[in-house]
C-alpha cells in the first residue's frame, strides 16, 4: 500500500495515488495519478479524486448488504441469461437504496468543494475503476457505469451509487465468473474528474499497438466530434489515423494512414432544461455534413497526441490503450484515462494460425476488420437486447451496435456483425479478447443480412471485413514466427495491400522486393488519375464520384498523391529500416479501364499486354501528368515522412531511349539516383534487358527480374490467353528463359550492382529458387505465404 494516504482513508485526491495504489482505488484510478504525478509537463490529464476500496466495503458492510448479495450469487447459473438478469437487478436495487455512512458521505462532500473550488456550475465525470480492472490479461473494458456532465454535490453522491451498483450488471457478474474471479475480491472505487469540454471539440481513443497485428511501431488513434463515449461505445464509425513511431521520434511528419469515418453523430452535454425535463445528462445530436466529410483532427493535434502517447507508453513500458480528449474551448488536448492493452501484447507465441479464404462468393455487406480470422455460421439478426437468449452457439450475431451488456452472449457466436463502431469500441475489444471475428460499421449490414441465411465473415483479408454469402471453405495454416537459419540469399516479400503490411512484417524477411502500386490505386482511389486532374471539367455522373472519395482532401489531386503516399509509407513504415522497392504503377490499358472514369481515357487495345503500359506511359505526352502525381508522393514519402527505405522500380523499359528519358523525368520530379539515398532499380523483364544489360544498367541502381513477363516473352507466350495448350509450356525453367536470366545475373554481378528476382516462379517453383541462389542473385522476393518453405529449403 502507498504511503501518500492511510490505509481507512475513504476519499483520496488523485494526485496522491500511484500504480502501486491499483488494491485501494483500482486501475483507472490508480493510472490517472500516476499520470498526474509522474508525467513531464505538458501532458495534460485532468484533476479530480477517488473513493477507496476501504469505502466500497464500508459501505456493503453497512446494513449487512454484503452477506445478502454473497447469498443471492452463491447459485446462481450465469449461463441462464433471465435468472442472471433478475438477480444483477434485485442486487443493484438493493445498493442504490442503501444510504452512505455518514463519515464516508462527509468525506466525499469535503473533497468535491475542494474541487469543485465553489464553481457550481463546473461539470464533473463519475467512473467506475473496479480493483480487478485493467490488469493486463483481463479486458473489462467499460463493464462498470461512467456518468457525463455531473454538476453538483447531491448528483455526484447519487451517481457513486450507481457506479457502485454496476459492479453487479449482467456483464459484470458473468465476465467475473468467465475470468474465474470471485465477486468479493472485486471491489469498486468512484473517480470524480473535471470534465474536458469534448462535447464542444473531439474525443477518442488510441493504442500504443496496432489492434489488428500487434505491430508495434505504430500509434494506432481513432477520433470523432463531441464526448469520447460514442467512439468507446461502437455509436459512431470514428476517423482512424496510424503514426509511425521512429519517425515520430526522427521529428518528421510521421502520420503513414488516415481513413476517414462517417461520424454520424456525436454527443453533447444536456441544457439545464433538458435535464430537468428529462433528467439526462448528456444528448446525442446529428453531425452537420460539412463536418462529416472531414477529419476531425488535424495533423498537429495527431502528432501531439502519438507524443503523449509514447510518453505514457515509455512511462509504463509495456503497450498502452489511452483515452483521450480535445477541449473545444481552450483548445487543448487532454489524457483522460490510461491502461495497458489487454490483447496483442500477451500473444507472444511462436507459432500464430493464418486464416485464408479458399473459395469465393458474392458479398452481402462490408466494414472494418476486427481480428484477422474466418467464423460462419447462420445470420441471427438480434434488434434489441431482450432477444439476447436466441443466439445459439455457432450463430453470427447481426445487430445495430452492442455495448458490454452483450458480453454473456457475444462469446457463443461465431463472428459479430454490426452496423455502427470502429476498431477501438467495446464490442472491437470484446470480440478480439474472446478470438471470434467481428466486422463492425457496415452501416446497414442489419437491413442487408436476412436471419437465417448461411454467411462467412473474413476478417482474414486486411482492413474490410466481408460477409459473404454461403459456407464458404476456408484454410488455417500454423505460421511460425521468429528467427530462421542464415543464407546467403535475401528472402525478401512481395506485398501488394498495404493493410496486411504490419502483419507480414513480422514474418522473417529481408525487406520489400516488389510493393505494388496497383493494389493502393485500384483499392484506396479507384478512380483514374486523368478524371481526378480534369475535375471539375467531367461530366456530372464522374464529378459525383471523384468528389465522393476525395472527402477529407484539399482537392481531388491532393487527395490521389495522399492516397499513394499513404499506401506506400504504410509498407515502408511496415518494414523499416528494410528496403522496400516500389513498382511505379504498371497497369496494362485493360486494367485503367476499370478504374471509374477509365473508359473515357483508355485505348481500346488487341493485346494490351504488350502495348500502353510502364516506361513508354510514364514518358508520353498524355500521361505525364498523372505520372507526376506518383512521384510527388514517392517524394513526400521518403523526404517528408523520413521513410528513406523506399526505393523506385521502374517497369517495362522497352528501350535504351525509354530508359534514358525515364530516369530523367523522375529527377525531373525530384526522385534523382543517389538523392537522399534514393536507388532507382529496373525490372528486367523484356528480353531486350538481358540481351543489352551492361547498357541498361548504365542508367540504373541494378534489376529485379520480373520472370513472369521475361518468360512470356522470351518463348513467345500470352500468359492472360487463358489457353490450356499455351499454359502448358509457361514455364521459368525452360533453357531460353534460363540462358536470359543468366546473362542478366552476370552482367549485374560485373557491374557490382543489385540483382533481385520478384516473379511467381520462386514461390512456385522450389528447384528454381535453388537454382537462382546457385547462380548468386542477391535476393529472392516472395509471396508471404511461401516465405518460409522457401527460406527453410536453401538453409538446407
Amino acid at each position: 500500500m502507498s504511503t501518500l494516504f492511510e490505509a481507512t482513508a475513504l476519499v483520496v485526491p488523485f494526485e496522491k495515488l500511484r500504480m502501486t495504489d491499483v488494491e485501494a482505488v483500482g486501475g483507472k484510478n490508480a493510472s490517472l495519478g500516476e499520470m498526474i504525478s509522474q508525467l513531464p509537463q505538458g501532458v495534460r490529464v485532468p484533476t479530480g479524486f477517488a473513493t477507496t476500496a476501504h469505502a466500497f466495503r464500508q459501505f456493503l458492510a453497512h446494513g449487512g448488504l454484503a452477506e445478502r448479495i454473497r447469498q443471492r450469487l452463491a447459485t446462481l447459473d450465469t449461463e441462464d441469461v433471465r435468472a442472471l438478469a433478475e438477480a444483477g437487478a434485485e442486487i443493484r436495487g438493493w445498493i442504490e437504496a442503501q444510504p452512505f455512512p455518514v463519515d464516508l458521505e462527509q468525506a466525499i462532500s469535503d473533497a468535491f468543494a475542494t474541487l469543485s473550488a465553489g464553481n457550481a456550475q463546473a461539470s464533473f465525470a463519475v467512473r467506475s475503476s473496479a480493483t480487478a480492472e485493467d490488469l493486463p490479461d483481463a479486458s473489462f473494458a467499460g463493464q462498470q457505469e461512467t456518468f457525463l456532465n455531473v454538476v453538483g454535490i447531491d448528483d455526484v453522491l447519487h451517481k457513486m451509487k450507481e457506479v457502485f451498483a454496476s459492479l453487479y450488471n449482467d456483464r459484470a457478474i458473468s465476465y467475473r465468473v468467465h475470468k474465474g474471479f470471485a465477486h468479493d475480491v472485486v471491489a469498486l472505487s468512484a473517480g470524480v474528474q473535471r470534465m474536458v469540454r469534448s462535447d464542444l471539440g473531439a474525443a477518442g481513443v488510441m493504442f500504443t499497438i496496432d489492434t489488428e497485428s500487434g505491430f508495434d511501431q505504430v500509434v494506432f488513434i481513432t477520433s470523432s466530434y463531441g464526448l469520447g463515449e460514442t467512439v468507446v461505445q461502437g455509436a459512431v464509425n470514428p476517423d482512424e489515423f496510424y503514426v509511425h513511431k521512429p519517425m515520430l521520434v526522427a521529428g518528421k511528419k510521421a502520420v503513414i494512414r488516415r481513413n476517414l469515418g462517417s461520424k454520424l453523430i456525436q454527443m453533447v452535454f444536456a441544457t439545464p432544461e433538458e435535464k430537468a425535463a428529462s433528467g439526462k445528462l448528456v444528448n446525442t445530436v446529428d453531425v452537420p455534413a460539412e463536418q462529416r466529410n472531414r477529419y476531425s483532427l488535424s495533423d498537429e493535434d495527431v502528432l501531439a497526441l502519438a507524443r503523449y502517447a509514447l510518453v505514457i507508453e515509455q512511462h509504463y513500458g509495456r503497450p498502452m490503450d489511452i483515452e483521450w480528449g480535445k477541449d473545444g474551448g481552450d483548445g487543448q488536448l487532454y489524457i483522460l484515462q490510461a491502461r495497458p492493452e489487454t490483447v496483442k501484447s500477451q500473444q507472444q507465441g511462436k507459432t500464430e494460425q493464418r486464416y485464408k479464404l479458399k473459395g469465393s462468393g458474392s458479398v452481402l455487406a462490408e466494414g472494418r476488420a476486427i481480428g484477422q480470422k474466418i467464423g460462419t455460421g447462420p445470420v441471427r439478426l438480434v434488434r434489441d437486447i431482450v432477444q439476447m437468449d436466441q443466439v445459439q452457439p455457432g450463430d453470427v450475431l447481426v445487430t445495430d451496435m452492442t455495448d458490454p451488456n452483450w458480453e454473456p452472449v457475444m462469446k457463443r457466436a461465431s463472428a459479430i456483425v454490426t452496423n455502427r463502431g470502429g476498431r477501438t469500441c467495446h464490442a472491437a475489444i470484446i470480440a478480439r479478447e474472446l478470438g471470434i471475428p467481428a466486422v463492425v460499421g457496415c452501416g446497414d449490414a442489419t437491413e442487408r443480412l436476412k436471419d437465417g441465411t448461411l454467411v462467412t465473415v473474413s476478417c482474414a483479408e486486411g482492413d474490410t471485413g466481408h460477409i459473404y454469402d454461403g459456407l464458404l471453405e476456408t484454410e488455417v495454416t500454423e505460421v511460425q514466427r521468429g528467427t530462421m537459419p542464415p543464407i546467403a540469399t535475401k528472402i525478401m516479400m512481395n506485398v501488394g495491400n498495404p493493410q496486411l503490411a504490419f502483419d507480414f512484417a513480422q514474418l522473417p524477411n529481408e525487406g520489400v522486393g516488389l510493393a505494388r502500386l496497383e493494389f493502393i490505386i485500384n483499392n484506396n482511389i479507384g478512380v483514374h488519375p486523368k478524371a481526378i486532374l480534369d475535375y471539375p471539367n467531367v461530366d456530372p455522373d464522374l464529378k459525383k464520384a471523384v468528389e465522393s472519395v476525395a472527402r477529407g482532401h484539399a482537392s481531388p489531386r491532393a487527395f490521389y498523391v495522399d492516397k499513394v503516399a499513404e499506401g506506400v509509407a504504410t509498407i515502408a513504415a511496415a518494414f523499416w529500416p528494410k528496403p522496400v522497392i516500389v513498382r511505379l504503377s504498371d497497369f496494362k490499358s485493360n486494367e485503367y479501364r476499370k478504374l471509374i472514369g477509365g473508359s473515357r481515357y483508355e485505348p481500346d487495345e488487341e493485346n494490351p499486354m504488350l502495348g500502353f503500359r510502364g516506361a513508354a506511359r510514364y514518358i508520353s505526352d498524355d500521361f505525364r501528368e498523372a505520372f507526376a502525381m506518383e512521384c510527388e508522393a514517392l517524394k513526400r514519402v521518403r523526404d517528408e515522412m523520413g521513410l528513406t527505405n523506399v526505393q523506385v522500380m521502374v517497369p517495362f523499359v522497352r528501350t535504351l531511349g525509354q530508359a534514358e528519358r525515364v530516369t530523367q523525368l523522375l529527377a525531373d520530379r525530384g526522385l534523382a539516383r543517389g538523392q537522399n539515398d534514393l536507388k532507382v532499380v529496373m525490372m528486367c523483364e523484356v528480353p531486350s534487358n538481358a540481351i543489352l544489360a551492361e547498357d541498361f544498367l548504365k542508367f540504373f541502381d541494378g534489376f529485379s527480374i520480373g520472370s513472369n513477363d521475361l518468360t512470356q516473352l522470351t518463348l513467345g507466350l500470352d500468359r492472360d490467353s487463358g489457353m490450356e495448350l499455351l499454359a502448358a509450356d509457361f514455364d521459368e525453367r525452360d533453357p531460353a528463359v534460363q540462358a536470359m536470366l543468366k546473362r542478366a545475373i552476370g552482367a549485374c554481378k560485373a557491374a557490382g550492382k543489385y540483382v533481385g528476382i520478384c516473379g511467381q516462379g520462386p514461390s512456385d517453383h522450389p528447384d528454381f529458387a535453388r537454382w537462382l541462389a546457385d547462380e548468386g542473385i542477391a535476393s529472392i522476393s516472395l509471396n508471404p505465404d511461401s516465405v518460409i518453405d522457401t527460406w527453410a529449403l536453401l538453409a538446407r
